[in-house]
């Protein structure tokens, strides 16, 4: 699959360009599979791909997910993806997610303040923004049918053993930076797992065939 020019803000092109896929293990990549193959299967019979990435809280890994799988999309030019975020129950999307994402050079904007902000996440500027804040997986906001819900975390993995209206559901943990909460490590730590998830999910948009 070949990237299209001039698509992403230069930092988010920059540091994308910097990933080091090659250092994901045969292991890993076997859990990657699935969705490869959910992706492909959809662009093979030219219909639209809906993925929704589901963890406990819907505050920190499935928003990181969301954003990189829908800005890999753009960057492989992969077409008709829509990517969305939920979670088993309702809290909030951390600021410190928002936070490692704008240090990697989104454009965050707080567009409502609450209990439950809402953001845009914009990745270029011709793109359309994501939108960002906490839901349940099956928030109106979220689709109803036809789409792959890929488990975030263990405890979603293990609470939702069946997602209504999913037409897959695959299993991709990563660990949950929230451990690092208030600690000197924090910054780094969100910053180290968005990076392992932005590479993975190039990983797996790098392997579609148009």
């Amino acid at each position: 699959m070949t990237t299209t020019q001039a698509i992403l803000f230069p930092e988010i092109e920059n540091l994308i360009k910097g990933l080091e896929p090659e250092t994901i293990t045969e292991e890993r990549k076997a859990v990657l599979r699935p969705l490869i193959d959910f992706i492909q299967s959809k662009i093979s019979n030219d219909q639209e791909i809906r993925i929704n990435f589901i963890c406990t809280h819907n505050s920190r890994r499935s928003h990181l997910s969301q954003v990189w799988a829908q800005t890999m999309a753009c960057f492989f030019n992969v077409k008709n993806v829509f990517c969305y975020s939920g979670g088993t129950e309702s809290t909030a999307l951390f600021p410190m997610a928002a936070k490692t994402l704008q240090n990697s050079g989104f454009e965050v904007k707080t567009i409502s303040k609450d209990n439950n902000p809402i953001y845009s996440i914009k990745y270029g500027d011709n793109q359309h923004p994501i939108i960002g804040f906490s839901k349940k997986l099956d928030d109106d906001f979220n689709p109803k049918s036809e789409f792959a819900a890929v488990m975030t975390c263990d405890s979603a993995n293990e609470a939702c053993p069946f997602v209504p209206g999913a037409e897959k559901r695959i299993p991709i943990t990563f660990e949950d930076p929230k451990i690092f909460d208030d600690t000197p490590q924090q910054a780094e730590k969100y910053n180290e797992r968005s990076l392992q998830i932005a590479a993975e999910l190039y990983y797996v948009f790098a392997q579609i065939q148009s």
